[in-house]
């Protein structure tokens, strides 16, 4: 009977690890974002992974997805995946709740963007940290309305950053 209690608990785990290494296979095959550079296994809970029917791209935040969505104007996405906040897997991006804004400090951006698997962490996460519970469309929008002052405060880090190496 032990034997079987023990055998019952390795087949859990190695399951378990086999889920985690089959859901962030995506960060082995893009360690790191396109157009910013960033490390997606870091920022593993914001990090994207957008799908069109000859590729994939992935990306460290909605910020990214977003310059990626305009500069492939030609390609339609088969599926635009978010990591919900909490678990860090990749979920539906278009019917994951969003929550805009709050005190936890965005992903290349000043107004935080995230996504929730379920919209009871969403609440949760709003009732600790602030911030407004909103839908894909919201969110996205929200990250066009910001890209300009998002990009500015982008440049403005890396050249003090540039500053403070020398």
């Amino acid at each position: 009977m032990k034997k079987v209690l023990v055998l019952c608990i390795l087949l859990l785990a190695c399951a378990g690890g086999i889920a985690m290494a089959m859901d962030q296979a995506d960060i082995a095959k893009h360690a790191s974002c396109k157009y910013c550079g960033m490390d997606r296994q870091k920022f593993a809970h914001s990090r994207m992974l957008i799908e069109y029917a000859d590729s994939s791209v992935g990306l460290c935040s909605l910020h990214c997805a977003a310059l990626d969505l305009a500069n492939q104007l030609d390609k339609m996405p088969a599926a635009i995946k978010v990591a919900d906040y909490n678990s860090k897997e990749l979920i539906n991006a278009e019917t994951a709740t969003w929550v805009l804004g709050g005190k936890v400090k965005g992903v290349m951006t000043g107004r935080a963007k995230w996504a929730f698997a379920s919209k009871d962490e969403a609440m949760k996460f709003v009732a600790e940290n602030g911030g407004e519970v909103v839908d894909f469309e919201a969110a996205i929008s929200a990250a066009y309305q910001d890209m300009y002052q998002d990009t500015r405060m982008i440049r403005q880090k890396r050249q003090e950053m540039k500053k403070m190496k020398m």
